[in-house]
C-alpha cells in the first residue's frame, strides 16, 4: 500500500474509506449508513455509474428529497438494530471468555497473590511488580 514508511500519512484517507464502507462485525452494519442513513457512494461508482447511481440520477428533485427523507426516517430503526447486535455481540463474546475461566477453589489457610490492576503514579512503571502478596485466606464465601 505504501512505498515507505514515510508517506504512510497519504494513505491513510482511503483506509478511513475502506473502514467506514465495509460491514462491522460488531454493529452487523456499515458506519457511514448508521451516520447518515444511506450507503456511500464509492469514488469506482463515479467513474463507473452502478445501477443504484443510474437510478438516483434520473429521479426528479422533489422525488429524490421525498426518498432521503423516507431514509432519514428509518435511520433510528437502524441504529437500535445495530446496537441490539452489538449487545448480542458482546454477549456472545462474553460467553466464548468464561468458557476458557478455570473456576478455583480456596480453602481457609491457602496462599495466594493479588493482582494489582492499578499502577501507583510513585512506581517503577513497567517495572513494578504485578502482584502483591503472599496472603493467607482466612474466609471462603459462595461465588
Amino acid at each position: 500500500m505504501t512505498v515507505n514508511y514515510k508517506d504512510w500519512h497519504e494513505m491513510l484517507p482511503y483506509a478511513f474509506l475502506a473502514y467506514r464502507t465495509s460491514i462491522q462485525t460488531s454493529t452487523g452494519a456499515i458506519p457511514y449508513s448508521l451516520v447518515y442513513g444511506m450507503e456511500a457512494v464509492l469514488p469506482i461508482e463515479v467513474e463507473i455509474p452502478s445501477m443504484r447511481i443510474l437510478v438516483e440520477a434520473e429521479l426528479a428533485e422533489a422525488e429524490w428529497a421525498k426518498q432521503r427523507y423516507e431514509q432519514l426516517n428509518l435511520i433510528d430503526e437502524k441504529r437500535l438494530k445495530a446496537l441490539c447486535h452489538g449487545q448480542c455481540y458482546q454477549q456472545r463474546i462474553a460467553r466464548t471468555f468464561n468458557a476458557k475461566v478455570r473456576p478455583r477453589d480456596f480453602t481457609p489457610g491457602d496462599l495466594v497473590l493479588r493482582k494489582v490492576l492499578h499502577v501507583a503514579p510513585d512506581s517503577r512503571g513497567k517495572f513494578s511488580y504485578k502482584y502483591d502478596g503472599p496472603f493467607i485466606v482466612k474466609e471462603v464465601f459462595s461465588g
